[in-house]
């Protein structure tokens, strides 16, 4: 069990002082981005972006995608920057206005795609994203980058980053079931890609 004076961390225990260090750090950086300090504001970016990328990422599926989506979210997290009142770490403040930036543009594109491209053959979607070079072993990252994009974002959002299937629906405008069913179907395909 552990003790009051520590709290698991991502790389393992971290003191609860260094926690509070870091917390308070962050909350100085916010407080003079606020106030217009480039460099403050830069110090956060660079402690961030890593993350961030990884998420955008793994929600994309795409790179080049991904580092647009970054780019976004901390320009979002900047005009926001108000918003950010210290009483919990700057990431888990940032980390949710992440998933809107990268949802929001996966509903404008496929919106866009729907406008440009009609067909009542639903499979053509499927086809398209199970088209993969069958003499390529995928890792794990490029079969996660492989599922469509609705099964890819519930599942990374479940079984990455931990969210429950109600918050998911929230952030992502479906349905409670709808995201159980993506989540069956997006672990199935990997299953499937990841045996070949």
């Amino acid at each position: 069990m552990r003790s009051a004076a520590t709290a698991a961390s991502a790389g393992g225990i971290i003191p609860t002082r260094v926690m509070d260090e870091q917390r308070s750090e962050e909350w100085t950086l916010a407080s003079r981005a606020r106030e217009g300090d480039l460099a403050a504001f830069e110090a956060l970016y660079r402690k961030h972006v890593r993350r961030v990328y990884a998420l955008c990422l793994r929600l994309s599926g795409n790179a080049a995608l991904a580092e647009e989506l970054t780019q976004e979210a901390f320009v979002r997290a900047w005009k926001k920057l108000a918003q950010f009142r210290g009483e919990s770490a700057f990431s888990t403040w940032l980390h949710p206005l992440v998933v809107n930036v990268a949802l929001a543009e996966r509903r404008s594109r496929r919106s866009r795609e729907a406008h440009t491209f009609l067909t009542d053959d639903i499979a053509v979607y499927d086809r398209a994203a199970l088209a993969i070079d069958p003499g390529e072993r995928l890792d794990v990252e490029q079969a996660v980058a492989s599922l469509p994009a609705g099964a890819r974002a519930v599942f990374v959002l479940h079984d990455v980053e931990g969210y429950r299937h109600d918050e998911i629906a929230e952030m992502t405008g479906v349905t409670v079931g709808t995201s159980k069913a993506q989540l069956h179907r997006a672990r199935q395909l990997l299953r499937e890609r990841l045996a070949s």
